[in-house]
């Protein structure tokens, strides 16, 4: 395992919070570095990331770019990806239908035309959000009667992506997992996990 991370993003939960998660719940020491939202320091720094966004992930001097990109990363090096191939590809799966969720509502959240807005936030709530609800539910209930994890015995980053999303989707779309009693337990299970309760109730306080 490598001797030193650094993990750089703006003072967000948002694209850098599904790394936080990882780290806090494989109690891995890491710099959590922020910086303002698109202040100075972040004109200064943004020609030497690898494309000009965050979050970027230091690993002992060298770069890795892109949320799930580090996110992945972190979940082969942490062990929180499965025990055997197929289960890897499951866990990728289900954290990739969870970018499906998440993007959109990042558009949704930066639109200044309240209307288009509207419109945009219908949309997924009656065609992208029950669709993707209903897999997660189906596939959580097949292993367990859905009374553990998505995948095996142990806590993935399917997992942390779910509740990270979740974070996301309750702002725009409150109660949402009321149809679905098994991800609502499931959400709840992994947040009163000790490391991740301690850490959700102390982090820095921001709106995204």
């Amino acid at each position: 395992m490598p001797g030193k991370y650094k993990l750089k993003y703006f003072n967000f939960r948002a694209r850098g919070e599904l790394a936080r998660l990882i780290f806090v719940a494989a109690g891995v020491d890491y710099e959590d570095f922020r910086i303002p939202w698109m202040g100075e320091e972040w004109l200064k720094m943004k020609p030497s990331t690898p494309f000009g966004t965050l979050p970027v992930l230091e690993v002992d001097g060298k770069e890795i770019a892109g949320s799930y990109t580090i996110a992945g990363y972190l979940a082969r090096e942490l062990s929180f990806m499965g025990k055997t191939s197929w289960e890897y590809t499951q866990i990728d799966m289900l954290a990739d239908h969870c970018r499906d969720l998440y993007n959109p509502l990042i558009l949704v959240f930066l639109c200044e035309d309240e209307k288009q807005k509207a419109a945009m936030l219908q949309r997924y709530n009656e065609k992208k959000l029950p669709g993707i609800l209903a897999g997660f539910e189906k596939i959580l209930c097949a292993n367990k009667n859905g009374k553990g994890y998505f995948v095996g015995n142990k806590v993935s980053l399917a997992e942390f992506a779910f509740i990270h999303v979740m974070d996301l989707v309750d702002i725009f779309v409150p109660n949402s997992l009321d149809k679905y009693p098994h991800l609502k337990a499931l959400r709840e299970r992994v947040s009163a996990l000790p490391k991740i309760a301690a850490w959700i109730k102390n982090r820095p306080k921001t709106d995204l």
